[in-house]
């Protein structure tokens, strides 16, 4: 789903889009909604109504490893990538882990 698909879903579905806007953190900038809106729509059909939560927390894992670097298990990382594969997120700040920065720092 693109952005355009995006936005063709949220035009053709608007209770549906209404409904996940409400998921949207106060503290969310459109730049970290936007892409996280596209995540819970994409995988919003492979999760049922019981499991929306499971759903909402593997966005914010998501969420919170792209925009903000958090690190989790190799296997959930691996989970929520597939997931969010397509999405584009524009200015993704890059991170590095201490040991690349001493290693940098080494090299020197």
């Amino acid at each position: 789903m693109s952005s355009l698909d995006v936005q063709d879903f949220i035009q053709q579905n608007r209770a549906v889009a209404e409904q996940v806007e409400k998921y949207r953190g106060y503290w969310e900038s459109e730049k970290h909604w936007e892409p996280r809106r596209e995540f819970i729509l994409r995988n919003l059909n492979d999760f049922e109504d019981s499991q929306l939560d499971h759903l909402l927390s593997l966005s914010m894992v998501w969420a919170n490893n792209v925009f903000l670097g958090c690190r989790y298990s190799t296997e959930l990382l691996e989970k929520v990538k597939e997931m969010a594969e397509g999405i584009i997120v524009e200015d993704a700040p890059v991170f590095k882990t201490r040991d690349e920065i001493v290693k940098k720092q080494q090299g020197r």
